[in-house]
C-alpha cells in the first residue's frame, strides 16, 4: 500500500499538488487527487465568501491563506510551486499572468510541473474572458438543448462542472503524468466545461451520422419521451425509475405494471405514434402503489428500474450500504466514497483521506522557508493559518 511521508494513502501518494482553484469544480478535482493519496495544498484567499464552497470540498487537503494580490504572496506561492507535480488554478484566462504565476514563469523554475487549468469556456477563442456559469456552458456544448422534456432544463453542477470540468482535468493531469515518465517533461493541461460536454455528445453525433436520429430532442429515445425511459410519480408522491430499453425488459415492465395487454413486441415498442397513450397508462399504473412496493416488485424481476432516492435515503439504500458507496456519520453528516474503486487500496472506500489540520508556519518549514522568513510574512499578512 502507497503511503506517503504525512500517511496519506492510495496510488497517487507522494505528488504534491498546489491548489489555487478556490471555486467551481476545480476544488472537487484537487479532492479526488487528495482521496487517492496526493498531497493537495489548497491556497485560499484573504476575502472569502460568507459560504466557501472550496469548504466544503476540503477533504484530504491542507489549506493555506495566501494573499495573492501581494508581491509576497505571489513570491510564496511561486515557491511553493517549484517542488509541486501539478498545479491547479480555475481563473479565467490572463489572471495567473498578471500575478506573475503563469506556466511561462512557473515551468521555467519546475520543468516536470503539470499546469492543470480549469475553466468554463477554456484558454482560447471569443468567449474565453467571458464571464459564465454551468447553465451557459452546457448551452454553448450542445448539451444543454438534448435535457429536458418540454424545454431545455438545467440540471445541478453534476453534469457541467463536475462531469466535464473536474473528470476532465483530472484526465488531462493523469496523462500528462504518464507522459511525463517517458519524457520528464510537464505540460499545459487545458480543461473546459464546454469541451467536455461536447465530447461527451460524440454517440449522439454518431446517431445523427447513421440516420439514427434525426437532431430533434423529441426523438431522443433516451431524452425522456419514450414511456419506457423516464420517471413516475407513486401514490405516495415518490418517484420512481425505468430504463426498460431492450425487449425482454420492456416486456417485464408490462406485465409488472398489470399492462398485459399491451403488445410488448420490439416494433409495437419502437412506434412513436404508440408513445402518448402508453406513457398516460404507465403513469396511472405507477400512481396506484407507493414507491416501496414499486421497488420491491421490480427488485424481484430484471426489468431496469429503481427509485429514486432523496439525498437522506442514500446512506440506508441496501446497495449503497453495501459498497459504502454512501454513509452517514452518526449525526447523518454524509460521505460519499471515492470512485473508482482500487483492488489494491479498498481501505480508501470507508476511510478516505482526512482533510490536514496543520498550521501555515509548519507547511512552510516543510517547503524550505526559513523561520525568519515565515515570521516576516505573518507580520505582513502575506500568509496566515486555516
Amino acid at each position: 500500500m502507497a503511503v506517503d511521508g504525512q500517511g496519506r494513502r492510495g496510488p497517487l501518494a507522494g505528488l504534491r499538488v498546489l491548489d489555487l482553484s478556490g471555486l467551481g469544480p476545480a476544488p472537487f478535482a484537487t479532492m479526488m487527487l487528495a482521496d487517492f493519496g496526493a498531497e493537495v495544498l489548497s491556497v485560499r484567499r484573504p476575502d472569502p465568501l460568507p459560504f466557501d464552497p472550496a469548504a466544503a470540498m476540503a477533504r484530504g487537503k491542507d489549506a493555506i491563506g495566501v494573499d495573492l494580490r501581494s508581491p509576497e504572496g505571489q513570491a510564496v506561492a511561486r515557491r511553493l510551486a517549484r517542488s509541486a507535480d501539478i498545479f491547479v488554478e480555475g481563473f479565467r484566462p490572463g489572471v495567473m499572468e498578471r500575478l506573475g504565476l503563469g506556466p511561462e514563469v512557473l515551468m521555467a523554475d519546475n520543468p516536470g510541473l503539470i499546469y492543470a487549468r480549469l475553466t468554463g469556456w477554456g484558454q482560447s477563442g471569443p468567449y474565453a474572458k467571458r464571464a459564465g456559469h454551468d447553465i451557459n456552458y452546457l448551452a454553448i456544448s450542445g448539451a444543454l438543448a438534448v435535457i429536458g422534456e418540454d424545454k431545455p432544463t438545467a440540471p445541478p453542477g453534476l453534469l457541467g462542472d463536475l462531469a466535464n470540468g473536474s473528470y476532465t482535468m483530472m484526465i488531462g493531469v493523469l496523462m500528462a503524468l504518464v507522459e511525463r515518465q517517458r519524457t520528464g517533461r510537464g505540460q499545459v493541461v487545458d480543461a473546459a466545461i464546454v469541451d467536455g460536454a461536447s465530447y461527451m455528445l460524440g454517440p449522439m453525433f454518431g446517431e445523427l451520422e447513421l440516420g439514427l436520429w434525426d437532431g430533434d430532442p423529441d426523438h431522443a429515445m433516451l431524452g425522456g419521451k419514450a414511456p419506457f425511459y423516464g420517471v413516475y410519480r407513486c401514490a405516495d408522491g415518490k418517484w420512481f425509475s425505468v430504463g426498460a430499453i431492450e425487449q425482454k425488459f420492456y416486456a417485464a415492465m408490462l406485465s409488472i405494471l398489470g399492462l398485459d395487454d399491451v403488445d410488448p413486441s420490439a416494433e409495437a415498442q419502437m412506434d412513436r405514434d404508440r408513445w402518448p397513450a402508453l406513457r398516460e397508462r404507465i403513469a396511472a399504473a405507477f400512481l396506484t402503489r407507493p414507491q416501496a412496493a414499486w421497488t420491491e416488485a421490480f427488485g424481484a424481476v430484471d426489468s431496469c428500474g429503481a427509485p429514486v432516492l432523496a439525498a437522506g435515503e442514500l446512506a440506508a439504500d441496501p446497495h449503497n450500504a453495501a459498497r459504502g458507496t454512501v454513509t452517514a456519520d452518526g449525526e447523518g453528516i454524509l460521505t460519499a466514497a471515492p470512485a473508482p474503486r482500487l483492488s489494491e487500496h479498498p481501505e480508501l472506500v470507508t476511510a478516505p483521506n482526512p482533510r490536514g489540520s496543520r498550521p501555515a508556519d509548519t507547511i512552510l518549514a516543510e517547503a524550505g522557508f526559513t523561520a525568519d522568513e515565515i515570521r516576516e510574512l505573518t507580520a505582513k499578512k502575506a500568509i496566515w493559518s486555516l
